[in-house]
């Protein structure tokens, strides 16, 4: 899952068991945090647009069905792009995105009470919401274990053409935002849920990340440190 030496710092290589704990804790705290964003209404994420667009399209279906919708597509997609190098094993992927469906619209449920209308309290609520999707991801990273089919796809595209992982992340984004968009103006008559929240998303999420792994590390490097000061009074 690890895509640069940075991930790979932090990555949990322990037991396989307290890893899938983690796994599955960081979808629950991403659903949180995605379920809070709608809730702010301010503008979500490129993918929660694209999928919360789609239930207003057609009513019957959920957010979370949508979604592993847009994941069964995603698996497809990579299949198509680079086909010899699709194994079985990646259908596995579809475990997690289920798991996901099923987290996202418990905690749309759970989240429903959640009614704000001043305008700078919803802006709080975003900024809290992408604290809280954003440590869902990078507790996903640290176990390292299966990718979601559109993580898979984006890391297929960058395997076939040596893009910068990054630059295909924001293309893929940006494509996705386009897609909602012209759903909403061709079946709503406007465009839904892209605003300036998505932007603020955009941003902040990438920064919490970072802000994440910098504690992370921190932590580590002072559970060392009696270790280390150990080892260097034993030597003398």
């Amino acid at each position: 899952m690890a895509h640069n030496a940075a991930e790979a710092e932090i990555v949990d290589t322990g037991s396989l068991t307290r890893r899938w704990i983690i796994y599955i804790l960081g979808i629950y705290i991403l659903t949180f945090g995605v379920s809070l964003a709608i809730r702010a209404g301010v503008g979500i994420s490129p993918q929660s647009s694209l999928t919360r667009t789609m239930t207003l399209v057609y009513t019957p279906l959920s957010q979370g069905t949508y979604n592993f919708i847009l994941e069964l597509i995603m698996l497809f997609l990579t299949y198509l792009v680079l086909p010899k190098d699709f194994k079985l094993k990646n259908f596995a992927s579809l475990i997690p995105a289920f798991v996901l469906a099923v987290f996202l619209d418990l905690n749309l449920k759970l989240t429903e009470f959640v009614v704000l209308e001043d305008y700078y309290y919803r802006v709080a609520l975003l900024v809290f919401a992408d604290a809280a999707l954003a440590f869902g991801l990078f507790l996903m990273i640290r176990a390292n274990l299966v990718l979601m089919p559109i993580d898979m796809f984006v890391n297929t595209i960058f395997k076939r053409t040596g893009w910068k992982w990054g630059n295909i992340k924001t293309g893929f984004d940006c494509t996705l935002l386009v897609v909602s968009a012209l759903i909403g103006l061709a079946f709503l008559a406007e465009i839904k849920f892209i605003r300036e929240g998505t932007i603020l998303n955009a941003i902040l999420v990438g920064q919490y990340i970072k802000l994440y792994f910098f504690l992370y590390r921190k932590m580590n490097a002072k559970k060392d440190l009696p270790v280390n000061g150990a080892i260097e009074a034993t030597a003398k």
